[in-house]
């Protein structure tokens, strides 16, 4: 039976603390069982309000900021006709492009009792300063760091920070770790309950739309911006942003301290640069844990 769930969530303390945005986020999930009577059957995602292109063909509206969706043509002025179009059009058009960043926080203790148990361990330590020392040497100028809520994601910002100076930080409960949507093919070590799926994969699929999206039409500068959270968190985001099937996110692998570097054009195109990139770390230093 189709697994498909949807949950209005309401996420604060977005910008400083102080925002309250409303998500309404839907999770696509797989039919279980055997034989091939049991192939999934695409649908169109509820917020796009139409069929769902077919395979291979390319959503430019994904992130609804089209600028021509944007716009009621139904208070269009008919005397002005094509230009009074093309000014409406350009002014809720990008200009700017967006680098994402999104870095896998380092290795942990995963014996923790409690969250705030699941500090990092002293290699760990030692990636998140190999990958501080890596993002300064791009020389970028990066505009805002946006990190996870949870222990091991602070403290890997906050040593990665010590090589940023002056970069901003926000912390955000949206990105902690989670169970995004079901994976397939499935794993036998790891079977979350059906209310997980329900629970998390709201949450990030709220982060997913509230962070992944082309620059606002008032962005006149190209932006890199670094987001410091989680595998499954990094795996769904790039699959849903390079539209890829997002039950898909296992079949991806991060190492502890990696980085992702997603770009987003103005015209919404995305492209993904690297995935998972520890190549700036010692053999002996890298992990998956």
């Amino acid at each position: 039976m189709a697994f498909r769930q949807a949950l209005q969530l309401a996420a604060c303390g977005l910008a400083g603390g102080s925002a309250a945005v409303l998500f309404s986020a839907v999770a696509v999930g797989k039919p279980r069982g055997g034989g091939d009577a049991d192939a999934r059957v695409a649908e169109p995602p509820t917020w796009t309000g139409a069929s769902r292109p077919g395979p291979g063909v390319w959503d430019s509206n994904w992130d609804r900021r089209e600028p021509l969706s944007l716009i009621n043509l139904k208070k269009r002025n008919v005397e002005s006709g094509e230009e009074e179009l093309a000014s409406r059009l350009d002014h809720y058009k990008a200009k700017a492009t967006r680098h994402i960043f999104l870095i896998r926080h380092s290795q942990y203790h995963v014996d923790g009792s409690l969250e705030k148990d699941r500090t990092l361990t002293p290699l760990g330590r030692e990636q998140a300063e190999l990958t501080g020392l890596r993002l300064a040497s791009l020389g970028l100028k990066f505009n805002k760091i946006v990190h996870s809520s949870m222990t091991r994601a602070v403290e890997t910002t906050d040593i990665i920070s010590k090589h940023l100076p002056g970069v901003s930080r926000v912390s955000t409960d949206l990105l902690r770790e989670g169970a995004p949507i079901e994976p397939d093919p499935p794993v036998s070590h790891w079977k979350p309950e059906a209310v997980q799926y329900y629970e998390d994969g709201a949450r990030i699929e709220a982060a997913f739309r509230n962070y992944i999206h082309r620059a606002d039409a008032k962005q006149e500068e190209d932006s890199y911006e670094i987001f410091i959270c989680h595998a499954n968190v990094i795996r769904y985001i790039v699959c849903r942003a390079l539209q890829f099937p997002p039950e898909g996110w296992l079949r991806l692998s991060l190492n502890n301290g990696s980085i992702t570097h997603l770009v987003i054009r103005p015209n919404g195109r995305v492209a993904l640069r690297t995935l998972g990139d520890t190549g700036f770390m010692p053999p002996d230093k890298i992990t998956r844990s």
